[in-house]
């Protein structure tokens, strides 16, 4: 599932919290599993990882941008709060991001049937919840059937769960045993259960029937109370502070001497809304890993990297892509029952001759240079070339040419009329909108200031207006109060149908006019038949065919208008084992968490 990449202080909380040394001892007094996490029961054949052998105990501390909104692995649309919640629900299988390929998780195996669409899911026997309670069919079932299915309940990932818009058939057939029927031959079926974080049906039940589970498992939630079954569980959150998770005692996995799986004792989550300050703080020793080095920051963290306490890993092109889109929402506010987008922007953000003469205008290599320092290269389209198996390296490109987007302007009717260097639309109007980004992302600020240089050079008055990132996410989810946005897409699989909630027109985070009832324009519906199209055949061949072409419109609609492709570099503590970086997971260096250990 793909998901916004967002980038955001940090309040005194100990000065062993913060220390590099917390990660190499625990502190007295600060165990987290009083009995000891081999003395609680594993499953009959517990996951064994395919990793070194390491050592318990130590702390890894973590900058984040910003609070996780909720803790609701189905609710959830931030970044903030999957970072949180990903290690707190497992899923049904594992994703090996370096190798790109499915490996059991909750499931032991799996098998299809001649048909291609009846499958047969065999859970581990013995797994169970952070609070001792037997993890079974129930749940899976629960979880597919009452939550992601709930109509009542908006989520993000039932599109991931659907074939030609139609839900999967799924059954209990005994304790440990789920069979799922897809209508038609769907063929992401494992690689998506990646996205399936399994719920309990004894904790979550009765909230799912009196139709208020979206408040469920919130930021409000006693620690105790919110019962998982991932490597961690929650043990304290202070908002605006930290986010501090324990081992789950009674995780699943272990390593090739018996040992129970998470190594490392806690996880803590430290505020700082700034991506400056979050740099700082890792090379000062009190952050221990810094995913997102920027490109501009290359040279010194090369040379600081020298002392030996932490390693820069230089991991190549990633998925991530920066863009800005424009709000097409022909809808009304039911509340004022006022438009969401001024009916006469709402014109110029739909015509697409508008949408390309803005990407023609971005000069994309003034980006490179002055934000990226050089590492970092033009990016036109809706796949990453980094995704070799199914990027188009053949969809329409926009080369920075100001007079061509004058040109594709002026064809409807925009030009300047009065020679105040301004243009103006056949009625009259100024061609004038804001522009918003996060703060706490210097990249990202720096990219916005330069589109806005670039549109003021075409002739458009553009209002740049950063803002919190969470009340930027509010913005784009829920009051859609807003015209143009810079952000990104950054998680999710390499598969096409990880986008399928970006790309169908009734998608959560179908940006630039979310959940549509029926698709808004032809392109719009003629993208929803390619894409479901593409989940029919287990043929490779056609699946590349069909989502080059879903490319291809993408690229000559321009929605999503891309900026971008930034060099990836990844800094991490030099004293911390089992690293198996990737430019392909946004999570590069800690995407297997539960695996890594502290060497000293």
């Amino acid at each position: 599932m793909k998901t916004l990449i967002s980038i955001r202080m940090l309040v005194t909380v100990g000065l062993c919290l913060l220390s590099a040394s917390c990660g190499k001892k625990q502190p007295s007094g600060a165990s987290t599993t009083p009995k000891g996490p081999d003395t609680y029961p594993l499953p009959e054949k517990p996951l064994v990882a395919n990793c070194e052998p390491g050592k318990p105990g130590g702390r890894l501390v973590i900058a984040e941008p910003g609070d996780p909104k909720t803790f609701n692995p189905i609710t959830a649309s931030d970044l903030s709060s999957r970072d949180v919640y990903r290690l707190l629900f497992s899923s049904l299988i594992t994703f090996n991001w370096p190798k790109q390929e499915v490996e059991p998780g909750l499931l032991e195996s799996w098998s299809v049937a001649d048909d291609k669409k009846t499958w047969t899911l065999k859970l581990r026997k013995g797994v169970r919840w952070s609070d001792g309670q037997p993890l079974t069919a129930e749940d899976v079932v629960f979880t597919w059937n009452d939550v992601v299915y709930n109509t009542n309940i908006n989520n993000v990932t039932v599109d991931v769960f659907r074939s030609d818009g139609k839900n999967f058939n799924v059954r209990k057939v005994d304790d440990f045993t789920v069979e799922v029927v897809t209508p038609q031959v769907h063929a992401p079926f494992l690689q998506s259960l990646d996205d399936l974080g399994v719920l309990p049906k004894h904790i979550l039940a009765k909230a799912v029937a009196e139709k208020r589970f979206e408040s469920t498992y919130g930021v409000n939630t006693p620690p105790d109370q919110l019962v998982c079954s991932g490597p961690y569980k929650l043990k304290t959150f202070k908002p605006g502070q930290l986010c501090l998770l324990e081992r789950n005692p009674y995780y699943w996995a272990v390593d090739s001497k018996g040992q129970r799986l998470p190594y490392i004792d806690q996880v803590v989550f430290t505020v700082v809304p700034d991506m400056n300050a979050m740099s700082l703080r890792f090379l000062r020793g009190e952050n221990d890993v810094f995913e997102h080095v920027r490109p501009d920051e290359f040279e010194r963290y090369k040379q600081e990297s020298a002392s030996g306490k932490f390693k820069l890993l230089e991991l190549g092109y990633g998925l991530e892509r920066a863009f800005i889109w424009f709000n097409q929402n022909t809808g009304t506010n039911a509340q004022n029952r006022k438009p969401y987008v001024d009916p006469v922007k709402l014109k110029w953000f739909r015509n697409t001759k508008f949408r390309q003469a803005i990407s023609y205008a971005i000069d994309r290599q003034s980006i490179i240079n002055s934000v990226y320092a050089g590492r970092a290269k033009p990016n036109y389209g809706f796949e990453s070339p980094a995704n070799e198996k199914w990027y188009n390296p053949s969809t329409k490109k926009y080369p920075h040419d100001l007079k061509q987007a004058k040109a594709l302007l002026a064809e409807i009717g925009i030009q300047d009329r009065n020679g105040d260097g301004v243009l103006e639309d056949s009625d009259g109007h100024p061609i004038e909108f804001v522009m918003n980004t996060n703060t706490g992302n210097n990249s990202r600020e720096k990219t916005a200031v330069l589109i806005k240089e670039d549109l003021k050079r075409l002739g458009l008055n553009v209002i740049y207006q950063p803002i919190e990132f969470n009340t930027l996410v509010d913005k784009i989810d829920n009051t859609m109060d807003y015209d143009c946005v810079l952000l990104g897409l950054g998680g999710g699989s390499t598969d096409p149908a990880s986008s399928m909630n970006v790309l169908k027109s009734d998608g959560f985070t179908h940006f630039w006019f979310p959940r549509q009832k029926k698709p808004s324009s032809d392109w719009e519906a003629r993208i929803d038949e390619l894409m479901i199209a593409q989940l029919k055949t287990l043929d490779s061949v056609e699946r590349k065919k069909l989502f080059d072409e879903v490319q291809a419109i993408m690229a000559e609609q321009v929605p999503l208008i891309y900026t971008v492709s930034p060099e990836i570099f990844t800094a991490i503590r030099a004293d911390i084992g089992n690293l198996k970086p990737t430019p392909l997971s946004y999570y590069r260096a800690i995407w297997n968490l539960e695996e890594l250990f502290f060497i000293k």
